[in-house]
This record gives C-alpha cells, sequence and structure tokens, in this order.
C-alpha cells in the first residue's frame, strides 16, 4: 500500500516543506486539493453536506483565509524540491476550466516532475466558481465525462485532435507533451461519481475521510460498478482516507479486503498548532507529526 500526505488547508509554503521532508520519510506521495477562491456570498451548497449552511464540514479550516493555492503551479514547485514522491490531486475541479488549459498546465506538471503526477478530478460543487471561469455548471457532470478521452488525446505527443460531444479540438502540437500516459482518477461518491470513476477513469478517490463502515459501503459500489463495467479484473487505483485511529492493521484490511492500493493521510493538517505560535513553530510542529505518522505507521507497512 502507498500513503500520500494531504497538504489540505496548510499554508502554501509548509506544503514545500513537508513535500521535502516526505521524500525522505517514505511517503509515497502528496495530495493536493482544489478551489480557486472563497466567495462572500456563497449561494451553492456543497454536495456532501450535513450543514445547515451548505458549507463543507471542515470545521474551521473552511473560511476566507484558508489558503487555496493553484494545484499545478504548487506540484511543479514540490516536483523541483523532491525527487521520488508523486502528487495527485483531490480533486480538481477540471469541468470549471477549459480543456486545452486543464491539458497545458497538467501535461506540463508532468514534464517538470518527470512524470511523477496524477489527475484526480471532480466535478465541483461551487457554482460560484464556474460562473467566474465562464464554464456551465449544470453541463459540469457531461463534460467532464468527455473532457477525460480529450485529455488522453491530447496528452499523445505530436500532432494531435479530439472530437466528442461537448469538445471539439483540430489538430493541433501541445509541447511539451507528458513522459508517458496521466493517470485519471475519479473522485466522489455520489453514483454518476463512482460510474465514472469505473468506467473512464484509471481509479477513485474518496471525498473526504470516511468512517470504515461508510467507506465498506462506497467500496463496494464501486466494485458493482466495476464488475458492470466489466472492468473488475483491469488495473485500478483506489485512494481512501478514514476517519479512524491510524493503524497498520486498519489499512490491511482495506487492502487484502477491498483492493485499496493508496492511503490518504494528514499528520500535518492534524498537528496540535497554536496560532499565536511564530510560523515556524508552527511548521516545525507539522513536520514532526509528519515525521511521527512516518515512524509509528509506515514504518510497520513496509
Amino acid at each position: 500500500m502507498r500513503f500520500h500526505q494531504a497538504v489540505t488547508f496548510l499554508p502554501t509554503l509548509h506544503a514545500l516543506e513537508l513535500a521535502k521532508a516526505a521524500d525522505t520519510q517514505g511517503y509515497d506521495g502528496m495530495y493536493v486539493s482544489d478551489h480557486m477562491f472563497f466567495p462572500r456570498d456563497r449561494q451553492s451548497r456543497y454536495t456532501y453536506s450535513t450543514r445547515e449552511d451548505g458549507a463543507p464540514g471542515f470545521g474551521d479550516h473552511w473560511d476566507p483565509d484558508t489558503h487555496w493555492p493553484d494545484p499545478w503551479c504548487l506540484i511543479s514547485a514540490m516536483a523541483a524540491v523532491t525527487q521520488r514522491v508523486e502528487f495527485t490531486t483531490g480533486v480538481y475541479i477540471a469541468p470549471a476550466r477549459d480543456l486545452v488549459t486543464v491539458a497545458k498546465q497538467v501535461g506540463t506538471a508532468a514534464v517538470l516532475s518527470s512524470g511523477r503526477v496524477a489527475l484526480g478530478v471532480g466535478v465541483g460543487w461551487c457554482e460560484e466558481e464556474f460562473v467566474a471561469t465562464g464554464q456551465d455548471f449544470h453541463t459540469r457532470g457531461k463534460r467532464l465525462d468527455d473532457m477525460i478521452p480529450a485529455l488522453r488525446a491530447l496528452w499523445a505527443g505530436g500532432w494531435v485532435e479530439y472530437h466528442g460531444p461537448h469538445y471539439d479540438v483540430p489538430a493541433m502540437r501541445m509541447e511539451p507533451s507528458p513522459p508517458g500516459p496521466i493517470p485519471i482518477i475519479g473522485g466522489g461518491h455520489s453514483a454518476p461519481a463512482l460510474r465514472r470513476a469505473a468506467t473512464l477513469c484509471d481509479g477513485w478517490v474518496a471525498a473526504g475521510a470516511y468512517k470504515p463502515d461508510q467507506a465498506r459501503t462506497y467500496l463496494d459500489e464501486l466494485a458493482e460498478q466495476r464488475r458492470r463495467a466489466g472492468r473488475e479484473n483491469e488495473p485500478f487505483s483506489i485512494y481512501l482516507s478514514l476517519w479512524a485511529r491510524p493503524g497498520a492493521d486498519l489499512y490491511r484490511s482495506f487492502e487484502e479486503d477491498y483492493g485499496v492500493t493508496d492511503t490518504l493521510c494528514a499528520p500535518a493538517m492534524v498537528a496540535k498548532v497554536d496560532p499565536s505560535d511564530p510560523p515556524e513553530v508552527q511548521l516545525q510542529a507539522r513536520l514532526d507529526a509528519s515525521a511521527r505518522f512516518a515512524d509509528e505507521i509506515l514504518a510497520k507497512m513496509r
């Protein structure tokens, strides 16, 4: 099993230091989330919200001051200071951007990282972001379904083109092209999201952290969707985050029983940090938490 450290909600520059540490601590990757801005007047409800105001259930993290760096800028910067760890988005709201821009940004990051990237994608929930970028919010699911094969076509190298129901790209050269295929991982646990991952993607990534029983329900649904698609025996990555006390036995059980290949963890996100401390003290607390998880969990999994 592979372990990816999430840097969601953290100060942007802390992510660079954590990536450098993770590269030597035994982590397999870094996990980066996506939002473009915080709307003052938010009317949209988070898809999986259980809160009365419809906001994401992220406690105090979801506020106007939270850092949301562009994922591909951040990934490129982390790639420049690391040698080994890989980078996955969870999830990148691809249909809030135009196809060519997504292909260009992701492809360039793949080149700069020597192929150490995977594109985790989802449809998003914040309509205000789509309005700001001029993309249709209401067709985002159908457009993402079409964007996935379109991206693979545009990353092929040389003269490329694509003709689909939502995207029509005439012959063009988009260089530099990625050094190899970029895995596309479908995110979310709604019925359409599970269907998309099972039929169109190279894997599935959880929408947040699940309690173990909840995770088993979604993994069973995903397995059924893969069977219906005739893809149950194909290589397929499963990225899972568990809302439970970290433990090697817990992770092994999901690997053995459900084929989970990748665990998302967040030691730096849950580190005990006093907001009144100087930035360097806060960073050190997060680095220490990253090291403890590596010593207590990763070492037992190898």
